[in-house]
């Protein structure tokens, strides 16, 4: 006769982590970012100017149209894929991480205005670097930013009049085959 197998018992619940670790773990996180924010303030806006210089070459030309090229391409792609992000994914997770996306396809654009609104030596070496090496970037840059911005406006209102035309169209249809069926006779 075999004994009977005593019953496994249930797996204990996950505890829940103590205040005062959750507490540590978020000051740790907010350190971290504050020294990252700290050192990409001191370093990134030298270095970007110094690649759009490098790309520049000094020409007034090259420096406006450089301008007009990352403005206008980084941000269309980047409002690009925040609206397809946040119309198609539903959860937050997903949200989130198109906003990072997006936030990584604005980066030419972001690190132009961490040059021109910037306030620390950084910055003002940046600005220096762009108006001697890259004359124009600046000022076509936002140019761009505006012009890429207003055909997704323009997009969007194309997209969103196309949808109501359908959804008219499909409503007049079903109304006109509803009232177009003959009518039994007596």
């Amino acid at each position: 006769m075999s004994e009977p197998t005593p019953a496994q018992p249930a797996p204990a619940a996950a505890e829940p982590r103590p205040p005062k670790r959750r507490l540590r773990t978020f000051a740790i996180v907010i350190l971290l970012l504050a020294v990252s924010v700290l050192v990409a303030g001191a370093f990134l806006p030298r270095w970007w100017s110094q690649r759009i210089a490098d790309q520049a070459g000094g020409s007034f030309t090259s420096g406006i149209l450089l301008g007009l090229f990352y403005g206008f391409v980084f941000t269309l792609l980047a409002l690009g894929a925040l609206w397809l992000g946040l119309r198609h994914l539903g959860t937050w997770k997903g949200r989130a991480i198109a906003v990072g996306i997006a936030l990584v396809l604005a980066a030419p654009n972001l690190l132009t205005a961490s040059i021109v609104i910037g306030w620390g030596n950084a910055a003002h070496a940046g600005e220096r670097t762009l108006d001697v090496e890259a004359p124009g970037f600046r000022w076509s840059t936002l140019l761009g930013v505006l012009a890429a911005a207003v055909l997704a406006v323009f997009l969007g209102y194309l997209v969103q009049s196309r949808r109501e035309a359908r959804t008219r169209a499909s409503a007049l249809e079903s109304e006109l085959g509803s009232s177009s069926r003959p009518t039994p006779e007596p």
